[in-house]
């Protein structure tokens, strides 16, 4: 059974992932599609969960009231479950454009005197830059959002404040060439991190929002999440083989 709420008090995308974070963590609840711009949810529930519990779960800052029930025998263009209407593979077009770019860029510069291992270097550093870039443009609001699936993020919230920073310094690392060995480690690291985080949630087929853009471009958590991570993960394990 599907429920609309009306939920007045958020002002930011990083009020919309915490509240889409409680939600989804409700017993009951299968998925919780929150709405910043219309200041309501989307629930979808194994069986009826009373307001008083989701008011319960909320923080007071936020007040939740039905608006109206949806037939689970809808289909889920008309119950709303996505905003736009869009299939999984067209929200994340930008996901695949920024990777065609990306590759692209990385070729281009090596086009006339072709080398592998720098090519694959110059990809890690713009892959860092420009998705820390997205990143960057709602900081308030990312490391909610990354919370929701990264481990280290979860128990510690000033990584998530951090880790766009920590994905620049690795950028601009691999683009210079400076500590390349270092930058490789780190790579392993925070990637591996996040990589473990994003399978937990796959493998529960929890529905919610992937932050590897930040939160100005929703995307779904999807398997192209975890092969984007892999990508890198795999390049950082051959460049560091390689180096010795």
């Amino acid at each position: 059974m599907n429920h609309i709420y009306e939920i007045k008090g958020m002002t930011c995308k990083g009020c919309e992932a915490g509240v889409s974070k409680i939600l989804n963590e409700i017993d009951g609840v299968i998925k919780a599609n929150v709405i910043l711009e219309k200041e309501e949810a989307i629930i979808k529930m194994e069986h009826h969960i009373s307001i008083d519990t989701l008011r319960q779960a909320l923080p007071e800052k936020y007040q939740i009231s039905e608006k109206e029930t949806r037939n689970v025998f809808q289909s889920d263009a008309a119950k709303g479950i996505t905003t736009d209407e869009k299939t999984k593979l067209q929200q994340l077009k930008p996901l695949f454009l920024i990777f065609f770019y990306l590759i692209s860029a990385s070729v281009l510069l090596h086009l006339k005197n072709w080398n592998t291992a720098e090519a694959m270097l110059d990809f890690m550093g713009l892959f860092y830059i420009v998705f820390s870039f997205f990143k960057l443009l709602d900081l308030k609001g990312f490391p909610d959002s990354f919370a929701m699936y990264d481990p280290i993020a979860k128990r510690i919230k000033v990584y998530g404040w951090v880790y766009p920073f920590i994905e620049v310094a690795l950028g601009l690392m691999f683009l210079f060439r400076f500590e390349v060995f270092y930058a490789l480690v780190g790579t392993l690291a925070i990637l591996g991190v996040t990589t473990i985080g994003v399978t937990q949630t796959l493998l529960n087929r929890k529905t919610i929002q992937c932050a590897c853009l930040g939160t100005a471009l929703k995307l779904p958590m999807t398997q192209a999440t975890f092969i984007e991570n892999s990508v890198m993960i795999v390049m950082a394990i051959f460049m560091l083989v390689k180096m010795t």
